[in-house]
């Protein structure tokens, strides 16, 4: 007899599920076993949230649902903020969730999982009847590769271990999916190029939607053939950084103020899977005067501004671009745009530090701190940027072309991107990986640094310690409230890294910092790094905003 947790477990598999992360419970535990019997590795976090937010990160990492797990009740409630993030980075994920005897209101873990699951953002398929379990699984893998979005399968404990009376067959979501490439309209590329043409100062700006390899080459031949200047979103930072001399960093508030300058004076703005929302766009303030190009797969894209784009040029993003620079003639006909020397040398010093570091007696200057990272980590070793006031720093100040992972303004919850690091790794290979992390993000999911260590995942966890909740700190001060309020005092991180299993060291100059990371990259190993920072350094977009300066 097939039971249907078994039947289940069949269809995880036949979906491409190898690595599961989560707790075990009562109402999961049988198809774990099973998982674990058809050779899924199985990942045992400290807390349910925390192992979802690792399958978020392995999902970012292999480029394929994430599956994570959970018991019924308590364990659903307890992914709540992990959900709503990852439905907001568009993170397609599966989640098997153990779910009471059916009809059984009175029980101790009783849970409304469809309402709950409304309530984050997550899609919800319940498994109802023993014979319909597998096409339960296939559903709940077609919304998550077709929506970009995590997916609930809630499996009664009852019906889980019924017999299983349906299909003999499975047939896999992929099955379903049309993979085809996405060509798109040509006569909205003659558009496109009628527009290009009629423009003098053309930015191309790059959203995670286009991060790959032969776009980024088609992007390089697209800017040499209208002398345009190269920007990003948060999620694309860096990338092709190293290709051009043209390159104006970051769209919006984490932007250069020449980058400021220069973006305002476009007249034309091509897209590339970028979502162009208000924060990307400033709202409208950095493209006032220029006409939109937007490349993107989605049926339409509402940008930040409420208004449409003159240009939409729906497609696969390799498949537009290419027809595009096709259509494009290999000398521009409005001059030399943006590609002029005095341009290139403003962009060569647009990101230089020109203010002093901050001294205070046992405590460095966040800057400093950044740039010195941004050094000593080879390019090699991709980065996950956390959330908080620190994370601005690294958000403007790491600059060599390395992968970023941003985590940033996803909901705008801490303590995720330690985890999200984790099941990068695991995504990845066990490909070593730092994260740049406040300290009250990292205490928050403390435990699972012992996770990290039972597996041995490589991470190189850099806690940016000031020992308060450092936005509202500032954000205190701000408002003429008392920002001491918002300071708490932090134990000896690294010691709390070496009593989990792993290494750690308390930073507090420059030196004992190279001496970490030298440590990390010649043996990379589960590391936490405590430096301590001083809270007297205001982030520059702390200081356009909450005191007005133009920086």
């Amino acid at each position: 007899m097939t039971t249907v947790y078994e039947a289940i477990a069949d269809a995880f598999i036949a979906e491409g599920t190898t690595h599961v992360f989560g707790m075990m419970g009562d109402a999961n535990m049988h198809w774990m076993h099973a998982m674990a019997e058809r050779g899924a590795t199985l990942f045992e976090a400290r807390h349910e949230g925390s192992g979802l937010a690792m399958a978020d990160g392995w999902a970012r990492g292999a480029g394929q649902p994430g599956v994570a797990t959970t018991t019924s009740g308590p364990g659903v409630t307890q992914l709540a903020t992990s959900l709503v993030c990852a439905s907001r980075a568009r993170t397609p994920l599966v989640i098997f969730c153990g779910e009471v005897a059916q009809g059984d209101l009175e029980a101790v873990q009783y849970l409304d999982q469809a309402k709950f699951a409304e309530g984050v953002e997550c899609e919800f398929v319940q498994v109802s009847t023993p014979s319909r379990a597998q096409e339960a699984v296939q559903r709940a893998f077609w919304l998550a590769r077709t929506t970009s979005r995590p997916v609930m399968v809630s499996a009664p404990s009852n019906i889980q271990k019924a017999e299983y009376d349906g299909a003999p067959v499975y047939i896999p979501s992929t099955a379903l999916i049309d993979q085809a490439i996405a060509y798109p309209d040509p006569q909205r590329i003659d558009q496109a190029v009628k527009i290009i043409a009629e423009s003098e100062r053309v930015v191309v700006l790059l959203g995670r939607g286009a991060r790959e390899s032969a776009v980024g080459d088609l992007v390089v031949e697209l800017q040499a053939k209208t002398n345009a200047l190269i920007a990003t979103t948060l999620q694309a930072k860096n990338w092709l950084r190293d290709r051009t001399p043209y390159y104006a960093g970051i769209s919006g508030l984490y932007g250069t103020s020449t980058a400021h300058e220069l973006l305002q004076e476009a007249d034309c703005l091509i897209a590339v899977g970028a979502s162009l929302n208000h924060f990307t766009t400033e709202h409208g303030y950095l493209y006032p005067s220029a006409r939109i190009v937007h490349l993107d797969r989605a049926d339409q894209v509402l940008t930040g501004t409420g208004q449409p784009v003159d240009c939409y040029v729906r497609g696969d993003a390799r498949a537009s671009l290419a027809e595009l620079v096709k259509a494009l003639p290999d000398t521009p006909e409005q001059g030399d745009g943006y590609h002029t020397e005095e341009i290139a040398a403003q962009l060569r010093d647009a990101d230089a530090l020109n203010e002093p570091f901050y001294q205070e007696e046992g405590r460095l200057d966040p800057r400093e701190v950044i740039l010195a990272l941004d050094r000593l980590a080879p390019v090699e070793l991709p980065l996950v940027l956390g959330s908080g006031h620190q994370t601005d720093f690294g958000t403007m100040l790491f600059t060599r072309p390395r992968e970023i992972v941003s985590n940033y303004g996803l909901f705008g919850a801490i303590g995720q991107a330690p985890l999200l690091t984790m099941g990068w790794i695991v995504g990845r290979g066990a490909q070593p990986t730092f994260v740049v992390e406040g300290d009250a993000s990292f205490i928050m999911h403390l435990a699972e640094f012992d996770t990290a260590c039972r597996y041995q995942w490589p991470v190189l966890i850099v806690v940016m310690n000031d020992e308060a909740l450092g936005a509202e700190y500032h954000k205190s001060a701000a408002h003429g409230l008392k920002p001491e309020l918002s300071a708490i005092p932090s134990p000896d991180l690294a010691g709390a890294a070496v009593a989990l299993g792993g290494r750690g060291t308390r930073v507090r100059t420059i030196a004992e910092l190279e001496a970490a990371i030298q440590e990390f990259v010649a043996d990379p190993a589960p590391t936490v790094v405590d430096v301590r920072i001083t809270r007297e350094v205001l982030s520059i977009p702390y200081r356009r905003l909450w005191r007005a300066e133009e920086v």
